[in-house]
């Protein structure tokens, strides 16, 4: 397991923790080992349970328990996950959020299902080259990102969850059409000042969105009262629509300035006060917020932020917070040996001997 550096390092490099491993040995014989836990190596299971998906099991759980009892799990965990102890965490709802994860991540005991991750295609035109990103989330700690580009729109999607927004989910999209101008730097210390920007963009926005919509509803009637194939008429629209996203991607980097003075408003609250005071260019954006267990979904407005090719910021404008996000430029131990083919054929011979 590749964990994200402690809150709120996110330069810092990634953390490598093993959880399992397999011996391959002659006659085609196999064991697994469950690496979780400070006893040492013990007995393991793994299966494939379909295309790109395996899971991982412990048979023997008892290795995992400590002889101070839950506590002292929290506690060693606590100095693993988060470098530091309780006693360091004063704010009462962190406190409340750190317990929740540790219940949370504990239950499963190694007991895992694992997915592969594609990571997303790259483009000449794409802002920055895509990839994965450490990012910070205020009490939650580090989280794992996926920036991707889609034409006019970017999107930032978990990898890593929390209690208020899993994993999976889309935690923030930008709107390459949309830049911002910020104001100067004095000017930007005004919350107000660059909220007011942010909302009026947002109602362009909106306005944009309804108009799009009327034009849309408008073909859709043209096209059912025009004589030509509706299909070859969509086609030929789509494909259209592709070239104008991609150019405006293109326009939008041309225009980018070289850097521009950056800070953070007052009241805006930053786990990382050791953000870049320098910034390319800003866009609109949204960024998702729920309750706990994923309630009341709903996505606000904020300000995306490119520092440089491998860091961005996003600030979430309804909770006054700023994210940083620094790229994961670690190669990834074992990734690329053995091939997916190898590793998939060892997971059948294990399977079958299993059966």
């Amino acid at each position: 397991m590749y964990l994200p550096p402690h809150d709120p390092h996110v330069d810092d490099p990634m953390r490598f923790k093993p959880l399992f491993r397999i011996h391959l040995m002659e006659r085609k014989c196999a064991t697994v080992e469950c690496m979780y836990g400070h006893k040492g190596p013990h007995n393991g299971h793994i299966q494939i349970v379909k295309k790109d998906e395996f899971s991982t099991k412990c048979n023997q759980t008892d290795h995992h328990r400590m002889s101070g009892g839950r506590q002292e799990e929290f506690r060693t965990w606590l100095r693993e996950e988060w470098g530091r102890t309780l006693e360091d965490i004063f704010h009462e709802h962190m406190q409340e959020l750190i317990l929740m994860k540790f219940i949370y991540t504990s239950q499963y005991d190694n007991c895992l299902t694992y997915r592969r991750i594609y990571l997303p295609p790259s483009s000449p035109d794409d802002l920055i080259k895509p990839g994965l990103f450490k990012g910070t989330y205020g009490s939650h700690g580090l989280e794992i990102v996926m920036l991707s580009f889609h034409g006019r729109k970017a999107k930032g999607t978990k990898i890593t969850g929390d209690p208020n927004i899993p994993a999976g989910q889309q935690t923030v999209e930008i709107d390459l059409a949309h830049p911002l101008q910020l104001p100067d730097v004095e000017n930007l210390r005004d919350f107000s000042e660059l909220s007011r920007i942010v909302l009026e963009v947002q109602e362009q926005v909106r306005r944009e969105e309804q108009e799009q919509e009327q034009r849309q509803e408008e073909e859709d009637r043209s096209q059912q009262a025009a004589s030509q194939p509706a299909a070859k008429a969509l086609g030929g629209e789509g494909a259209e629509g592709e070239e104008t996203a991609a150019g405006a991607g293109g326009m939008t980097q041309d225009k980018a300035p070289a850097s521009q003075p950056f800070v953070l408003p007052m009241g805006v609250i930053s786990r990382n006060e050791d953000y870049p005071r320098t910034c390319r260019i800003c866009f609109y954006g949204t960024g998702l917020i729920a309750g706990h267990g994923f309630t009341s979904p709903e996505r606000t407005p904020g300000v995306f932020v490119l520092f440089d090719d491998d860091r961005f910021g996003f600030i979430w404008l309804e909770l006054k917070s700023f994210s940083l996000y620094s790229r994961i430029k670690v190669s990834f131990q074992n990734a690329e040996a053995p091939s997916r083919e190898a590793f998939d054929e060892m997971l059948k011979n294990i399977q079958s001997l299993a059966t």
